[in-house]
């Protein structure tokens, strides 16, 4: 018989703020962390807005030599792992470190180090490129110094399927203790994409909003007038356990995965399948996996970028799956208030889904004024509301054609 795994932990570095407490309250309270980008010149850029995180401070979690070495995706998968694991209360020096093991995901990795290190190539030479470059810029050195931070050497490695790779990564977690393999594990995602060529580049697709002079208004999910979607970064980290390791050590529990569900839509390079058919392909299997049938559903964390094709081919995905029962469903979009975290997104949804568990709550998708015809399921508009929430799925689908789709749940003990 499988193993039963829930999750005892969570850390976010987020737009709407760096811990749980503020992040649970700004989405309830329908804030927006969409501002025009303070970083650099955005003024040649057709997209001048984006979701950058605030009031970061590295230095609570590691020290200036230590942070010259580091990406800032790194430092936000860091410093997202520390706030998780004091929030599991858990002394990494007190479990089996050989069953203990981290799956951290990111879409792009060290971006910034990479347009600095090249910026030192051409203008200085190859003498100037830095030694940390590599170790900088690659995906997997998230799940690499978070396990030599906290000594664990179990299973260790890096996802990446752009917008899913977070959601791929705690799926790939979930299976390795349901396996046995391990009694514990740290995952997530971390993405800080918010750089002149990252935006140059998204830019250039058409994908993300110009509303720039309506930040807040921009990421309008659902809705008629929505004109793509806003860049985020951040990271949201885990603490996975089987169930019996956290009730052996007493941890407080926030709920239990149950399910989960992995396709591709094998159609095209970053559009969706019109009628989201790997997107319901991937809940039906989750909702399979976890045991239930579609109508004990009762809250859908939603993709819900504000692309056009997008939130169509997902609104046409959940109907296709639930029927009737679609139509009772919340269905919310972080993602009007956070803008898009990218490789970071379906981890910190996840989280969101835990805390409406939790709350006994689901937050407001903002900016929906006029919605789509297209788009006619409840998307709780606006307005947040009280809801006793059972069992949650959270969608997330990345360019590429992937899919992914995890259920949560309460169990004995849930806070």
């Amino acid at each position: 018989m499988s193993k039963r795994i829930v999750i005892t932990g969570m850390g976010v570095i987020t737009p709407l703020g760096n811990d749980l407490d503020t992040f649970w309250d700004a989405l309830n309270t329908g804030a927006s962390g969409v501002e025009t980008v303070s970083r650099f010149d955005v003024s040649a850029y057709p997209t001048k807005i984006a979701a950058e995180v605030k009031d970061f401070d590295p230095t609570e979690c590691m020290d200036k030599k230590e942070l010259r070495r580091v990406d800032l995706t790194e430092q936000y998968a860091i410093c997202a792992t520390e706030k998780a694991i004091r929030d599991a209360d858990l002394d990494p020096t007190a479990v089996d470190p050989d069953r203990c093991g981290v799956v951290i995901g990111s879409g792009i990795g060290g971006i910034s180090t990479f347009e600095k290190q090249h910026e030192n190539l051409l203008t200085a030479g190859p003498g100037r490129v830095s030694p940390f470059f590599i170790p900088m810029m690659i995906i997997d050195m998230c799940a690499g110094l978070v396990s030599i931070r906290l000594g664990f050497r179990g299973p260790n490695y890096g996802t990446v399927s752009a917008c899913s790779s977070s959601g791929h990564a705690i799926i790939d977690a979930f299976r390795i203790i349901q396996r046995g393999e391990a009694d514990l594990m740290i995952s997530g995602g971390a993405e800080a994409t918010i750089t002149p060529t990252s935006m140059a580049g998204f830019c250039q697709a058409k994908a993300m909003s110009t509303r720039n002079d309506e930040p807040h208004r921009a990421s309008r999910p659902f809705d008629k007038g929505r004109d793509g979607f806003v860049m985020g970064e951040g990271s949201g980290i885990v603490v996975l356990e089987s169930l019996e390791h956290a009730r052996a050590r007493g941890a407080r529990i926030y709920g239990e995965i149950l399910g989960a569900g992995m396709t591709a839509d094998a159609y095209h390079m970053t559009a969706p399948h019109p009628e989201g058919l790997g997107a319901r392909k991937a809940m039906e299997i989750a909702i399979r996996d976890a045991g239930l049938t579609p109508e004990k559903i009762n809250y859908i964390n939603t993709h819900g970028t504000a692309t056009d094709l997008g939130d169509i081919a997902e609104t046409k995905a959940i109907k296709a799956v639930f029927g009737e029962h679609a139509f009772t469903i919340p269905c919310n979009s972080t993602k009007s208030m956070t803008g898009h975290l990218l490789g970071s997104a379906g981890a910190v949804e996840m989280i969101t889904a835990l805390l409406s568990i939790k709350h006994a709550r689901v937050h407001p998708t903002i900016n929906l004024e006029d919605p789509d015809p297209e788009c006619d399921l409840d998307y709780v508009p606006n307005v947040g509301r009280d809801w006793d929430v059972t069992y949650a799925m959270s969608n997330s689908f990345g360019f590429g054609g992937h899919n992914v789709t995890i259920v949560v749940g309460k169990v004995d003990g849930t806070v």
